[in-house]
């Protein structure tokens, strides 16, 4: 939704009915996991993307349809065994996407969601995804609860199935029954969580760290540079960064721990014992997914000393990448930040990063969380 939201929001303000299409399940080897979005306009612009162009002819048919009748549409797509000349999947996967029209008088809700994507609230949009008269209603949870399934009983409990979700910032489909039971299936319900991007605090106002943010912004982060030395830590050295912060990186890190979590990335690109440790000391007792430090095998090897002088356990001390980045043969600062950012994405999907020429299975890994 980040990715549409600039058009969609335009479109609804004009007061216009568009369609928005999201991947609402997958099944094998499909190239966009649920909650990836596609919208259409009435005039016919399309934004985003649901399948990467295997799909999107069809899905943009059926959005023009869902425009013009004002009825949500749940759509599979994938190749079948019966007519292998259908419209699918050429990678051999399944996706089922929900269609649904969007206007300020069918969706009243929608500009309080669009308001918290931007400003970094969570919410999360509960849908119902079977076929039948209940198809589309919706229940928005966020700071209110908004809307409703069509039950009350299978509202309260979407709702407390919503918010563990908005927890763990997850994305998928759960079942009830038609009074919200558990254990029964005759309800689908999609849960769309949309929590705040993922951080990415780049340490150390280098060269290297100015490739990195215009990496991580690419990747969705919000990306924050910090360095205690002002003459480096500018807006015109680090443009695409979020924030650009002059302070002590572990004093600066002591402030906003409670920002970071399992989504977060921590880039230690200072190479100076006197920003590194403290820093690392810090870094590693919290819960963020990655941590890396950049530096030569001599550095490293420095580095490990002094952490383990300032006691640091060897469990917290293994947490750490470095030197950070995967065996790319990475020279340049644009190389080394696609080295960072490949190890970041190999952490946080648990992949081999090895060749695709190399290894069997799917291509496409599972959801990340949040995105």
């Amino acid at each position: 939704m980040r990715d549409v939201l600039a058009h969609v929001r335009e479109w609804y303000a004009a007061g216009e009915r568009f369609a928005i299409a999201t991947v609402i399940d997958t099944f094998r080897s499909a190239p966009r996991q649920p909650g990836a979005t596609m919208a259409v306009s009435a005039g016919g612009v399309v934004v985003g993307s649901v399948s990467g162009g295997c799909v999107e002819a069809d899905v943009y048919a059926v959005a023009e349809d869902v425009i013009r009748t004002g009825v949500p549409v749940v759509r599979r797509y994938g190749i079948s065994d019966d007519d292998v000349f259908a419209i699918g999947l050429t990678c051999g996967g399944l996706l089922d996407v929900l269609v649904e029209p969007v206007d300020p008088e069918s969706y009243l809700e929608f500009g309080a969601v669009a308001a918290a994507i931007e400003s970094g609230r969570p919410m999360a949009v509960a849908t119902v995804v079977t076929a039948g008269e209940r198809l589309g209603r919706r229940l928005v949870i966020g700071q209110s609860i908004d809307g409703s399934l069509g039950d009350p009983g299978l509202d309260r409990a979407v709702v407390e199935d919503a918010l563990g979700m908005l927890d763990s910032g997850s994305t998928g489909i759960r079942s009830y029954g038609v009074h919200g039971e558990c254990e029964r299936s005759e309800v689908a319900v999609f849960v769309q969580a949309l929590t705040p991007a993922p951080r990415m605090f780049v340490f150390g106002a280098i060269d290297f760290a100015a490739a990195v943010a215009r990496v991580g912004k690419f990747l969705g982060y919000h990306v924050t540079v910090c360095d205690a030395r002002a003459v480096f830590a500018t807006r015109a050295r680090f443009p695409e960064a979020d924030e650009v912060v002059v302070d002590w990186p572990h004093r600066f890190l002591a402030g906003v721990l409670d920002t970071v979590d399992s989504r977060t990335a921590l880039c230690v690109l200072t190479h100076d014992p006197k920003f590194d440790v403290p820093l690392l000391e810090l870094a590693l007792r919290t819960g963020a997914g990655y941590i890396g430090a950049m530096g030569s095998r001599r550095t490293h090897e420095d580095r490990l000393v002094r952490l383990r002088a300032v006691g640091l356990s060897e469990t917290e001390i293994a947490r750490m990448s470095s030197p950070t980045g995967l065996d790319l043969g990475a020279r340049t600062p644009e190389e080394t930040a696609i080295s960072i950012a490949a190890e970041i994405i190999a952490s946080r999907t648990a992949a081999s990063a090895r060749p695709l020429s190399a290894t069997t299975g799917r291509i496409h890994g599972s959801a990340l969380v949040g995105t």
